[in-house]
C-alpha cells in the first residue's frame, strides 16, 4: 500500500528522471532469478543525487511517523538500504540498526548489527519490494532478537501478489513511496511509455516468471 498518491506519482517521475527505473520492453533485462523483465529497478542510484534523495528521506520521516508512531530504532536492510535508512533514522533522531541476509560466519555471529533492546519498537527500511522474501526474513532476524516490528517502509513495490500474500502471513504491514501502479500511470502521462507498452508491462506482471518477449 502506498503512503499517499501525490508522493507516489512524484516518488515515480523523480525514480524515472534518475535512471533508477529503467523501462524497456524491446530488450527486457534478466533478473537474478533468471526472469526477463521490462523493468529494472536501482535504487541505490538515489545516494547519488542529494536533491532526491532527501525527498525520499523526508518523505519516510513524515509518513513513518504519521502511519506508525515514532519508532524506537529504525532498521535497513543491507545492503541496498543501508544508506537511507540511516538517513531516515538521523532525520527523525533515532538510533540505526541493520540487518544483514544472514548471520556472520565469525566473529559475535552478529545478523542484527548495531545496539538493539529487547521490546524495542522497529520500523525496517528496505528500498525494494519484489516477492517480499529477502526483506521479511530482515523482519525475522529482528524478531528473534526481540524487537516489535511495527512495520515497514520501502521506496517502491513491484506489487507482485505473492509478496502481499507474503507479508499478510507474516503479519507485517507495508507501506512503500510508491509503487507499479503508480510508475505506470506517470509513465504513460509523461510519455516515457505509451498505453501499448502500458499494456504489455501489466501482463508482465501477472506472471513475471513466465514472461518473455521475443525480439
Amino acid at each position: 500500500m502506498i503512503f499517499n498518491k501525490d508522493t507516489a506519482s512524484k516518488t515515480a517521475e523523480l525514480l524515472l528522471q534518475i535512471n533508477a527505473i529503467k523501462l524497456n520492453s524491446e530488450n527486457p533485462f534478466t533478473w537474478a532469478s533468471g526472469w526477463k523483465s521490462p523493468i529494472y529497478c536501482d535504487n541505490r542510484v538515489i545516494l547519488s543525487f542529494p536533491a532526491i534523495r532527501n525527498y525520499i528521506r523526508d518523505e519516510f520521516s513524515k509518513n513513518i511517523e504519521k502511519q506508525f508512531g515514532k519508532p524506537d530504532v529504525i532498521a535497513g536492510v543491507a545492503t541496498g538500504a543501508i544508506g537511507i535508512g540511516i538517513l531516515v533514522a538521523e532525520s527523525l533522531g533515532l538510533p540505526f540498526v541493520y540487518v544483514r541476509p544472514e548471520a556472520k560466519k565469525h566473529g559475535r555471529l552478529n545478523q542484527v548489527e548495531g545496539f538493539l533492546q529487547k521490546g524495542q519498537n522497529v520500523i525496517v527500511v528496505e528500498d525494494l519490494i519484489s516477492t517480499g522474501n529477502s526483506s521479511l526474513l530482515a523482519v525475522e532476524a529482528l524478531r528473534n532478537e526481540g524487537a516489535n516490528v511495527k512495520g515497514m517502509a520501502a521506496i517502491f513495490s513491484y506489487g507482485f501478489q505473492v509478496a502481499e500474500d507474503n507479508f499478510a502471513n507474516a503479519n507485517v504491514d507495508l507501506f512503500t513511496l510508491s509503487n507499479y501502479e503508480s510508475l505506470l500511470e506517470l509513465a504513460v502521462a509523461k510519455e516515457y511509455i505509451t498505453r501499448n507498452e502500458q499494456d504489455l508491462l501489466q501482463e508482465w506482471r501477472k506472471s513475471p516468471s513466465e514472461w518473455n518477449v521475443e525480439v
